[in-house]
């Protein structure tokens, strides 16, 4: 198991050390595997992983390359599934029933049942032989302090292993971390190794400048009627893409409370400049500030709110909707399974689910269609719409067009539609 999301808490060091080794054939269990020949990105490089078993790999295009080639096998889960299941692991527990998933293709070859009245599937806990995770801060007892939003899967893998080794920018002498500050105790860690995270090591999470684009004005068109959406006290979280776009538009008298899913409630907007160094990062591995009352968290607790309806509203791109709203966005004809993150997560779990994306693809065809042809995210989830044309509601009787976009019309968002909709 390696700790990390994107490069922020990945123990580096450790992952170039072993790639200096002659180890081979190594399973590699993370939620993603670095970036392209730094961290994981190393030993992918040397031909040292076997196989992957993680949530997000398509952020590295050279582990793409790898699976497409079968120079790697590969098993996909969904982001909240894996951090229970490694939670599970490392609790003793063989494993859970989870509401993620259910509907779509990994719940094809799971065992699943009927609980409350609605559709779980069954995820085994998870151990490894050895855990390489990171701290900011440890002392001589093996016990550890995390960074902001650097606890990710550190924490939880930290329980899960037979060998665990941690490095660290610091080992103090005992007694030197207040009790309240530890994250994980001293019982659960082997080894400790004292290395310093520098910029060099937190690849395109170093500064805020080499993340930012060019904003489309009809995207941020589609960000700021979403934000309409959302009322004082609610917390919202924000997926990738379009929807990110409304975090800059945020203020704080509000008091809208952003979560993201690798560990933080509270987010706020974007630095001017700095990185991973001085700021957390949120679920898009991009660095962003804390406003007031924000804290952190691992991941494990983070989709623990998602799944136990602690989050108001998620706020998701799509590639296609269908009448019953049923939301396809994490995967596309002919390209691998490599990238489902925790989308599958916040659409089952949180209790509104907002989708903000164009009304056609790049092509000219609909991404409102009668019934969904990708690989679903979640099925009957969709509750609104919000296209540059037009917003969409959905009910029992299905979907409802309830407003038009300034400058569009009805016969536009007609002829730009698939699926059938009610006026």
């Amino acid at each position: 198991m390696v700790g990390g999301f994107g490069m922020t808490g990945t123990p580096v060091h450790l992952l170039h050390a072993l790639a200096e080794t002659e180890a081979r054939d190594l399973t590699y269990i993370a939620n993603n595997i670095g970036e392209p020949g730094l961290g994981g990105g190393r030993l992918l490089r040397n031909g040292q992983i076997k196989k992957a078993i993680g949530s997000y790999f398509t952020s590295n295009r050279e582990v793409v390359e790898a699976a497409l080639n079968g120079d790697i096998d590969y098993e996909l889960l969904p982001q909240g599934s894996m951090a229970e299941a490694i939670r599970a692991g490392g609790a003793g527990i063989g494993g859970f029933y989870t509401p993620t998933a259910a509907g779509t293709v990994f719940a094809e070859q799971a065992e699943s049942r009927i609980i409350n009245g609605k559709a779980h599937v069954f995820v085994a806990g998870l151990r490894a032989d050895v855990a390489l995770i990171r701290a900011r801060r440890a002392d001589e007892a093996g016990n550890l302090a995390y960074r902001m939003t650097e606890q990710n899967f550190n924490k939880a893998m930290a329980t899960a292993a037979d060998l665990v080794i941690a490095e660290a920018d610091e080992i103090l002498p005992v007694g030197a971390l207040p009790p309240e500050q530890i994250h994980t105790t001293g019982n659960y860690v082997d080894v400790l190794v004292e290395a310093e995270t520098t910029l060099d090591e937190l690849g395109t999470s170093a500064d805020v400048r080499a993340l930012r684009g060019k904003v489309d004005e009809r995207r941020l068109a589609i960000a700021r009627r979403a934000l309409a959406e959302l009322k004082a006290g609610d917390v919202v979280n924000l997926g990738i893409g379009i929807p990110t776009l409304v975090a800059d538009l945020i203020t704080a008298e509000q008091g809208i409370i952003l979560h993201s899913e690798n560990g933080m409630l509270g987010v706020g907007p974007a630095p001017e400049a700095g990185g991973a160094l001085d700021y957390p990062v949120n679920a898009g591995k991009a660095p962003v500030t804390a406003l007031p009352g924000s804290s952190y968290f691992d991941s494990a607790d983070s989709f623990a709110m998602i799944r136990g309806g602690h989050v108001d509203v998620a706020i998701m791109g799509g590639l296609q909707v269908d009448e019953r709203g049923n939301l396809a966005n994490w995967a596309i004809p002919g390209a691998p399974l490599l990238g489902v993150g925790g989308a599958m997560d916040l659409a089952s779990g949180a209790r509104r689910l907002i989708i903000t994306m164009t009304h056609c693809n790049r092509d000219g065809g609909a991404k409102l269609v009668r019934q969904c042809s990708l690989p679903l995210t979640a099925p009957s989830a969709v509750d609104l719409v919000i296209t540059e044309l037009a917003i969409f509601a959905f009910d029992a009787e299905g979907m409802r067009l309830v407003e038009l976009m300034p400058g569009a019309s009805l016969d536009d968002v007609r002829a730009k539609t698939g699926a059938r909709f009610r006026v």
